[in-house]
């Protein structure tokens, strides 16, 4: 089901731009912490709850009193969500930050197939143009990760493997949907994906407890709270053609700090292949509103 557009301002643009600026940082922060990288994302998810919750009482939005399935389908997405955190944030950790962020996004061109198999209708013109450049761009970037290493390779993979999960979280969540308020939604996901992500994060050994704590704060209130507040407050007030263009810009950003940070230097072909790839996200973004089941 979709809603009517509300008009938007130059500051409902500003806010989608900032959003995805913010969003784009978050492999950054992972890499600075001296945490593990799925310790990162319990803690990603766990800081910021009581502002989540606190949000989702301001707005007076539902928290309790919910059937037991709904709440089966609420735990079901934070698992979810824990599992596209923890693969993203350990493949951040082996590949470059711009293809992180690339593969990263790639449930939206995983939700659209579901879309398309849920109407029962094969995909038109620009639905094979999004596919055939999502499969163009990818076959660039993994071609390159290999020339640098099969660590990096590697790290795609899982980045990958992290938008199916995220992509499951969307389609999960969509039944949650109509019981919960955003920020409820977001809350309780959280509190249910956190104790998995702590869980996996011990069962590998990795450090739980950071030394320095600034960057795991900038990742929880940057990726958890602004950009995916900011993001939710934007989302409403633009088509997903244009939320598509603007989720373009993260892969640049995060590609600009592993320069400037990490010496990730990028050639003409990883340009081309990210290009590809982004441009595939715009797409399927504007498929959106024609594929969504009701």
């Amino acid at each position: 089901m979709t809603t009517p557009l509300t008009r938007a301002s130059g500051w409902h643009l500003a806010a989608l731009l900032l959003a995805n600026f913010v969003l784009a940082l978050g492999p950054w922060a992972v890499r600075l912490a001296d945490s593990g990288p799925v310790a990162a994302g319990f803690w990603r998810l766990m800081l910021p709850l009581p502002l989540l919750f606190g949000f989702a009482l301001a707005s007076r939005q539902r928290l309790t009193g919910m059937p037991w399935q709904t709440m089966l389908v609420m735990i079901a997405a934070g698992v979810m969500f824990a599992a596209d955190l923890g693969a993203w944030h350990i493949g951040i950790a082996m590949t470059r930050l711009g293809n992180a962020a690339l593969f990263g996004n790639s449930g939206s061109l995983i939700v659209m197939v579901w879309g398309l198999m849920a109407l029962g209708r094969r995909p038109n013109g620009f639905e094979w143009s999004a596919l055939a450049a999502a499969m163009a761009g990818a076959v660039i970037l993994f071609g390159r990760s290999l020339e640098i290493g099969q660590a990096t390779l590697l790290g795609d993979l899982f980045c990958l493997f992290a938008g199916l999960c995220y992509a499951f979280y969307i389609i999960v969540v969509q039944r949650a949907r109509a019981a919960f308020g955003t920020w409820a939604l977001v809350a309780w996901s959280s509190l249910a994906g956190a104790p998995v992500l702590l869980g996996l994060a011990l069962a590998l050994g990795e450090p739980v407890w950071p030394h320095t704590w600034w960057p795991l704060i900038a990742l929880a209130l940057g990726s958890q709270v602004i950009g995916q507040g900011l993001l939710v407050l934007s989302l409403k007030h633009f088509r997903p053609l244009v939320i598509g263009l603007v989720l373009m810009t993260q892969p640049a950003v995060a590609a600009i700090a592993g320069w400037l940070a990490f010496g990730e230097r990028l050639t003409a072909w990883d340009g081309l292949g990210m290009v590809l790839v982004a441009a595939a996200l715009a797409i399927a973004r504007a498929g959106e509103r024609s594929n969504a089941p009701a």
